[in-house]
């Protein structure tokens, strides 16, 4: 087995490729960590949530990681680690070309909304959505490939 790091272009194409990643952001000094489904572009990634927990954690404290993984034949593998910083794309007065854009991105995909929408429980229903529109700014990226010999 060989592991080896990646040139940021290998970690940007891993992250233009792959639509799940697991999100570890912080609040008061926990942890916290979940899959979210996500669309890379322009040095960010953009997501879709309805307010919940992993929300609240990133509206208190902005920085983020994220981990975006590959399995490859046998015990090969890819794997990037992007350290960010969380923005909100509210449906206000001059947010709307991000929000559209991450639109965009999020809808190519025939079931974008389902993870960020559907909770575990039984929502109450209402004519107002108070989904989440959201990107990370990525500061920093790197990532290793493990292949055989």
């Amino acid at each position: 087995m060989h592991v080896r790091s990646m040139s940021t272009f290998e970690c940007t194409n891993l992250l233009s490729a792959s639509r799940v990643a697991c999100l570890a952001c912080s609040k008061d000094g926990k942890p916290y960590v979940v899959p979210i489904y996500y669309a890379y572009a322009d040095i960010h990634l953009y997501a879709f949530s309805m307010p919940g927990k992993k929300i609240e954690f990133m509206r208190a404290n902005p920085h983020v990681s994220l981990v975006v993984e590959e399995r490859g034949h046998g015990r090969e593998w890819q794997s990037v680690v992007v350290d960010g910083r969380f923005e909100e794309l509210p449906d206000r007065i001059g947010h709307k070309r991000e929000r559209d854009h991450a639109w965009s991105l999020l809808s190519r995909h025939f079931d974008w909304w389902e993870p960020g929408a559907l909770k575990p429980m039984t929502q109450p229903q209402s004519d107002h959505s108070e989904h989440v529109f959201f990107r990370i700014l990525v500061d920093q990226l790197s990532g290793r490939e493990a292949k055989e010999n």
